[in-house]
């Protein structure tokens, strides 16, 4: 018996193109095209772009999808900003994320709206994302990178946290609850977001079986500055979280997010557990995969300590990078 799914629409954002390679944009729509439900029965599909694609592009992949929607945003409008700009235009039950440099199977979609569906009590869905990588450098990245692997987990549970490539939320929900577009972080407003509304009594809930795969970092500058930027992030995050914390009067430790040398020992145990039960052949790339692993370490500790003497150094000299 087929379940009816609720209303949707589809948000695309193409900032992360300022760094990644443009040609991930065409392979994510090929494969937004393949959903199951059919982004044809989206209430709308926004490509919001601040002018990261060249327009010949544009026109072409709007001629071979026809349902994709241009939504023109100013130059320099940031990752999140470009998320919320198409909500409010937006007429779907649910908002669904759907990133430019990520690819996604054809029954994810189906797996993100099932739940809203099935209680109407669930504000908030995340999926799980782990990095899309193969060889000496996807070993590299499957234990340096942002995204942990995935759990192997089945069933509907609670969460922390979400990536905002890999989510869906009630658009009434979103415009009451708004992801913050004016904080001091290059990626990671999703962190801020997540404990805001947890602090507020809502819960998260992860669908396990919606998986994403991310592009890794592309090149060797996108790679330098997106570990920079991580150790940058990284300081803001544990400084605006203590700040959230204590407009709640909730003691720091009590937040999970916030963690040391000892919680990073155990996210990287956790990553080297799950990587092997994943695929077992990472074992054989590790040895030549270690010192791609220790320059991304000693990058993103760099951006920290970088970020701890000057705040807000790094995210202005990369604007200007990319603006120049």
């Amino acid at each position: 018996m087929l379940v009816e799914l609720p209303s949707f629409s589809i948000i695309v954002e193409t900032e992360n193109l300022a760094n990644a390679d443009i040609r991930g944009l065409a392979r994510s729509l090929a494969g937004l095209a393949q959903q199951q439900p059919a982004p044809t029965q989206a209430r709308e599909v926004f490509l919001v772009d601040s002018g990261d694609t060249p327009r010949q592009r544009l026109i072409d992949l709007c001629q071979l999808y026809p349902w994709l929607q241009i939504l023109e945003a100013p130059p320099g409008t940031s990752y999140y900003q470009a998320k919320m700009l198409g909500v409010g235009q937006a007429t779907g039950d649910i908002i669904v994320y759907y990133d430019s440099d990520c690819l996604y199977p054809p029954d994810w979609l189906q797996l993100m709206l099932q739940p809203f569906q099935q209680d109407p009590a669930i504000q908030v869905v995340a999926g799980e994302t782990t990095t899309h990588g193969r060889g000496i450098y996807g070993t590299a990245m499957a234990i340096a990178y942002i995204f942990p692997q995935f759990t192997g987990e089945t069933q509907l549970i609670p969460t922390q946290q979400y990536f905002l490539n890999n989510v869906a939320f009630r658009r009434k929900f979103l415009l009451q609850h708004p992801i913050p577009t004016d904080l001091p972080l290059y990626r990671g407003n999703c962190v801020i977001h997540a404990d805001r509304l947890r602090q507020q009594g809502h819960t998260l809930w992860k669908q396990p079986l919606a998986r994403t795969l991310h592009a890794p970092p592309n090149g060797l500058s996108h790679f330098f500055w997106r570990f920079l930027l991580i150790g940058y992030d990284y300081y803001w995050q544990q400084r605006l979280l203590r700040q959230q914390r204590q407009c709640q009067t909730l003691p720091p430790s009590s937040d999970p997010t916030l963690v040391g040398l000892k919680g990073k020992l155990t996210i990287f145990s956790d990553r080297w557990r799950k990587m092997l039960a994943n695929n077992p052949r990472h074992l054989l790339y590790f040895p030549l995969a270690l010192p791609i692993i220790l320059v991304a370490a000693s990058l993103i500790y760099g951006g920290f300590l970088i970020t701890c003497w000057k705040p807000k150094l790094l995210l202005e000299a990369h604007r200007q990078i990319l603006g120049d």
